[in-house]
C-alpha cells in the first residue's frame, strides 16, 4: 500500500488540496432514466433538496447530471439537458454558496451555461471524445476538468467486443484525453482522471482496475473513482464470480433480505423508494462502502457516490489507514 500523491486544484478562485483526505462527490441525477435513481429528482425542487441533503451528510462536491449514461442510453439534445440542469444548479448555488458544483456533461454548450449558472467543475464521461470544444470551455472558465475513460458510447459500450488488454485501453484512452485538454490550453494542474468503471468494461476488467489502480499514478494526476450502485459490485455481492453468466443480465440470485433479489434482477432504486423503501437494499449500500474503501486504499483521491451518509464512515476508515502508512515512512 502506498501513500497518495498530493495535488492542488483551483476551484472558483480557491485552492483545494487533494490527497490528505478523500473528497466525496455526491450525485444528483436530474434524469428520468438513470440506472439507479432515474425520475426521483427530475423536479428541480426535489433535486435541489437532495443536493442540499448530500452536502449535509458530508459531500464535498455535488455532481449534477441531466443525461443518463447507463448502458443502452441514447444522447438527448443540449436544450433538454439544459432545461433539466440549470434550475438545479442555480438553486444549489443559492442554498450551498460554498460547495463546488460539477456539471456532468459531454457537451460544450451545456458545460458553458452550467458554469455561468454557478457550476465550477466539468465532469466529462467521454474524456473529450464526444465534443472536444468542452476543453476550451474549461480553459476559459478556469474550471477543473474530469476526464473519464469510456470505450465506445453508452448505447453500445456493454456489447462485445471488449478490450483484450484493459490497461492498454486505459493508457491510450486517458493519454489521448489529456493531450486534447492540454492542446486546448487547459492547465495540467486542473485535470482529474477517472478510469470509468462500468463503462465499456467486463466485470473482471472492473476488478482488475480496482486491484491495480495505483498503475494510474503514472499520469501524475488526481484520480476519481465511481463504483456506486454499479452492476459489477452488485453481482459479486450476490455471490457471482468475476465472469458474467450472460452479458447484460444481472445475476439471478435470491437474497435473504426482502427486496434485494428483486433489485438485482433489475428493479431500479427509484421504484424501491416510491414504494416506501429508503434507498437501495442494505447489502448493496454495504457493498458500495466496501468498494469505496478499496478504491481509496488503492489511490483514489475522490469518490463519486449516491449514498453519502452510508459511504462516509468507510472513507474515513480508509483515510485513517492511509494516514498510518504515511506516518510510518
Amino acid at each position: 500500500m502506498k501513500p497518495r500523491h498530493k495535488y492542488e486544484l483551483q476551484i472558483a478562485g480557491r485552492t483545494v488540496a487533494l490527497g490528505s483526505r478523500t473528497l466525496i462527490l455526491g450525485v444528483v441525477n436530474v434524469t428520468p432514466d438513470s440506472f439507479s435513481d432515474g425520475g426521483l429528482y427530475l423536479e428541480p425542487v426535489r433535486a435541489i433538496e437532495h443536493g442540499v441533503e448530500l452536502a449535509r451528510q458530508g459531500a464535498d462536491w455535488i455532481d449534477v447530471g441531466g443525461e443518463s449514461t447507463r448502458p443502452g442510453s441514447r444522447p438527448i439534445p443540449a436544450q433538454e439537458e439544459l432545461r433539466r440542469v440549470l434550475p438545479v444548479i442555480r438553486g444549489l448555488r443559492r442554498r450551498l454558496p460554498a460547495a463546488p458544483i460539477a456539471i456532468d456533461t459531454s457537451k460544450a454548450e451545456v458545460a458553458e451555461q452550467a458554469l455561468r449558472a454557478g457550476a465550477a467543475i466539468i465532469n466529462d464521461v467521454s474524456g473529450l471524445r464526444f465534443d472536444s470544444r468542452l476543453a476550451g470551455v474549461a480553459r476559459r472558465y478556469h474550471a477543473p476538468l474530469i476526464l473519464m475513460h469510456l470505450r465506445g458510447r453508452p448505447e453500445t459500450m456493454q456489447q462485445k467486443p471488449f478490450a483484450c488488454d484493459i490497461w492498454r485501453s486505459l493508457r491510450n484512452g486517458l493519454t489521448t484525453s489529456i493531450r486534447r485538454a492540454l492542446a486546448a490550453g487547459v492547465r495540467r494542474s486542473q485535470l482529474i482522471i477517472d478510469p470509468g468503471l462500468g463503462f465499456g468494461k467486463t466485470r473482471r476488467q472492473n476488478f482488475e482496475i480496482l486491484a491495480q489502480l495505483d498503475r494510474l499514478r503514472v499520469f501524475r494526476l488526481p484520480i476519481l473513482v465511481g463504483t456506486s450502485r454499479k452492476s459489477f459490485v452488485q453481482a459479486v455481492l450476490a455471490g457471482e464470480g468475476l465472469e458474467a453468466a450472460r452479458l447484460g443480465k444481472r445475476p439471478g440470485v435470491h437474497w435473504p433480505v426482502t427486496g434485494v433479489g428483486e433489485h438485482l434482477h433489475g428493479a431500479p432504486a427509484s421504484r424501491n423508494r416510491r414504494e416506501g423503501h429508503e434507498g437501495p437494499p442494505q447489502p448493496l449500500v454495504v457493498g458500495d462502502a466496501a468498494a469505496v474503501a478499496v478504491s481509496i486504499l488503492a489511490g483514489a483521491h475522490i469518490v463519486r457516490v449516491h449514498d453519502v451518509a452510508a459511504i462516509l464512515p468507510a472513507a474515513r476508515m480508509a483515510d485513517a489507514v492511509l494516514e498510518a502508512v504515511t506516518s510510518d515512512r
